[in-house]
């Protein structure tokens, strides 16, 4: 990416995300997901390669689900610190443990690439460790819709 489409991504990104605590729990997945792509580049297997691949791709299509969960979530709940707002802690939460899960999901491929320890059959653990970030990228998901029913009931 050049230094003018940069910094016009920039500005998109404080216009939407804001510069505090929503802004964070993206850049932390974005973050983890580019860590991720990082440890494939030095995967010899081919067969190992295709899994992390595979997986690689099921996580990248989450970021734009959990870019639409922060742009929501700060429409709702403008943060420009790190406040957590009571109604949307729920939500915090769920995106906190993705982005730590994604972050252990590149550790775990790191491992298997570096056959650190027993290495298991294929990308098994890998694979349990990105479910976990659909997991909770979902429960953040839920979290959001339920506390915008709650807003409306009350509204």
């Amino acid at each position: 990416m050049g230094f003018f489409s940069a910094a016009r991504q920039g500005r998109k990104d404080d216009a939407e995300l804001g510069k505090g605590l929503w802004r964070r729990a993206h850049d932390r997945f974005t973050r983890g997901l580019d860590r991720y792509h990082q440890v494939l580049e030095g995967v010899d297997d081919e067969a190992l390669y295709a899994e992390l691949v595979e997986i690689a791709n099921e996580l990248a299509a989450l970021s734009a689900r959990v870019r639409q969960i922060c742009v929501e979530a700060q429409q709702r709940s403008p943060s420009d610190g790190l406040d957590i707002p009571g109604a949307l802690a729920g939500v915090h939460r769920s995106l906190s443990m993705a982005g730590n899960s994604l972050a252990m999901t590149a550790e775990a491929a790191a491992m298997l690439r570096l056959a650190v320890g027993p290495v298991p059959v294929g990308a098994a653990s890998v694979r349990r460790r990105a479910e976990s970030v659909l997991e909770q990228v979902s429960d953040a998901e839920r979290r959001l819709a339920q506390a915008g029913a709650r807003e409306r009931d009350w509204g």
